[in-house]
């Protein structure tokens, strides 16, 4: 899973008997707020760039709060879940699945900079056959 400046992202990548099936989960929650002066977020949108209370900030939270079920919805019955990508956002996913009590199927987080798909499918492959 991964963030940008503007759009989050998740590739959910399902390994089974039957083989793999890719899905993607994009949220450009960051995109779509804007600061009271009608301006847009420069970077990464950050909860203290915004007073504590203010509608942004409960607007950027419910928009994060549908984009981590959707993730959580497609991961929920996983036997295990490995989670990678760049930045924070696997330290907020790891603490969205404790909080749903799925965190006991963690078997790893690791750090990976931007992947294709097939990378993907190959660091997953190799991950598991260890």
């Amino acid at each position: 899973m991964g963030s940008s400046q503007d759009q989050r992202k998740a590739i959910i990548l399902t390994v089974t008997d039957n083989g793999e099936r890719m899905k993607l989960i994009l949220s450009d929650v960051e995109k779509k707020l804007r600061r009271s002066d009608g301006s847009p977020l420069k970077g990464t949108y950050e909860a203290r760039q915004v007073p504590a209370g203010d509608s942004c900030e409960k607007a950027f939270t419910g928009h994060l709060n549908i984009y981590y079920d959707a993730i959580i919805a497609s991961i929920h019955d996983a036997e295990s879940i490995l989670i990678f990508g760049p930045g924070e956002a696997k330290g907020e996913l790891k603490k969205r699945l404790k909080k749903d009590k799925l965190d006991g199927r963690i078997v790893g987080i690791e750090t990976a900079d931007r992947m294709t798909a097939n990378q993907i499918v190959v660091k997953v492959r190799e991950y598991f056959r260890k």
